[in-house]
C-alpha cells in the first residue's frame, strides 16, 4: 500500500497516525530523502529503511499517537558504529534527519436541514479539513447541480438523503461529530433534538431558532421526552455569535461557522489539558 493511501484508510478509520519522512540525507543511508513511513498504533505502511532509524521513529510516532496534542518533530541519526543506539548497530556512515508529521482524526460536523443558512454554512465549514455530512429530508435539496459551489471542498463532504427519519443517521456519525439542527420543519428540528439527547456519542449539539421555540421544545423534551434539565442543557440555542444579529443566511451563517470554531478551540483546549 503506498503512503497516502495508507493516511486515507487512517482517515477513514478515523485513526491518529503519524507521517514518517526521511528528511534530509547525507552521506550513504538506507533510503534517499523523501522515502515515507506510516505508522498507526497498531499497523505500519511503507519504510524509511528498517534497522535503528526507522525502530526509533516508530516508537517516537506511537508516544505521539498517545499525546494530547503532539507537534511535527525532527529526529537526527549518525549512521556509524560510535554510536550507542536502542535497536541495534547502523553503520552506512552517513546522517539522516526524519520528520515525524501527527496525523490527527480530523473533526466532523453534522448539519441537519441544508436549506438557504444550511448551504451557506456548508460553503464556509467546506473550506475546514473536516468531515462534513449534509442531511436532509428533500431531494432537491441536495441535488448534484444544488451542492456543486461545494466542488472545491477541502472538508470530505458526504450526503444523506433521509425522506423518513433523519434522526436515524445520528447513529451512524462518527464519534464526537458536531450536530446542528436547520430544518425546514420545526417537528424534524424538535424529534432530531430528542434523538440527539438520547445519542451519547456525538459532540455539541446547536439548534437554531428563537427564544419561544426553545421555550416549548424545552418543554416538550422533558415532559415528553422524560429528559432532565442537565441532559436537555447539552442543546444551545441559539447559535452563533451573539453580537451579530443580522438575518440574511450567509451573515447566519458565518456567525456560526464561527460560534463553532470557537467550539473546536476549546475543544482542543481541553484536550490538552488531558479533560
Amino acid at each position: 500500500m503506498t503512503w497516502f493511501a495508507a493516511v486515507a484508510r487512517l482517515r477513514e478509520r478515523r485513526e491518529s497516525g503519524v507521517l514518517v519522512t526521511v528528511a534530509t540525507v547525507r552521506g550513504h543511508a538506507p533510503r534517499d530523502a523523501g522515502a515515507k513511513l506510516v505508522v498507526g498504533r497498531t499497523e505500519t505502511w511503507g519504510s524509511i529503511g528498517g534497522g535503528n532509524v526507522e525502530a526509533v521513529a516508530i516508537d517516537r510516532a506511537r508516544e505521539m499517537i498517545e499525546a494530547p496534542r503532539p507537534e511535527p518533530e525532527l529526529l537526527d541519526f549518525a549512521l556509524n558504529d560510535k554510536v550507542t543506539n536502542q535497536h541495534g548497530v547502523q553503520c552506512c556512515g552517513g546522517t539522516v534527519s526524519v520528520l515525524l508529521e501527527p496525523l490527527p482524526v480530523v473533526r466532523a460536523v453534522a448539519i441537519f436541514g441544508v436549506g438557504h443558512v444550511g448551504l451557506e454554512l456548508a460553503r464556509i465549514l467546506a473550506r475546514q479539513d473536516l468531515d462534513l455530512h449534509l442531511v436532509d429530508t428533500r431531494a432537491d435539496t441536495l441535488a448534484e447541480r444544488r451542492l456543486d459551489v461545494l466542488a472545491d471542498a477541502v472538508a470530505r463532504v458526504r450526503v444523506h438523503h433521509t425522506p423518513l427519519l433523519p434522526e436515524e443517521v445520528l447513529e451512524e456519525l462518527p464519534h464526537g461529530t458536531h450536530v446542528l439542527i436547520m430544518t425546514h420543519d420545526h417537528a424534524e428540528d424538535a424529534a432530531l433534538c430528542d434523538a440527539a439527547l438520547r445519542t451519547a456519542h456525538l459532540g455539541s449539539i446547536g439548534l437554531i431558532g428563537s427564544a419561544a421555540k426553545w421555550g416549548r421544545f424545552r418543554k416538550r423534551l422533558a415532559t415528553e421526552g422524560g429528559h432532565d434539565e442537565a441532559v436537555i442543557d447539552r442543546i444551545k440555542t441559539p447559535i452563533g455569535l451573539a453580537d451579530i444579529t443580522g438575518k440574511e443566511p450567509a451573515t447566519i451563517a458565518v456567525s456560526v461557522a464561527a460560534d463553532l470554531l470557537r467550539t473546536f478551540e476549546a475543544e482542543g483546549v481541553r484536550e490538552a489539558e488531558g479533560g
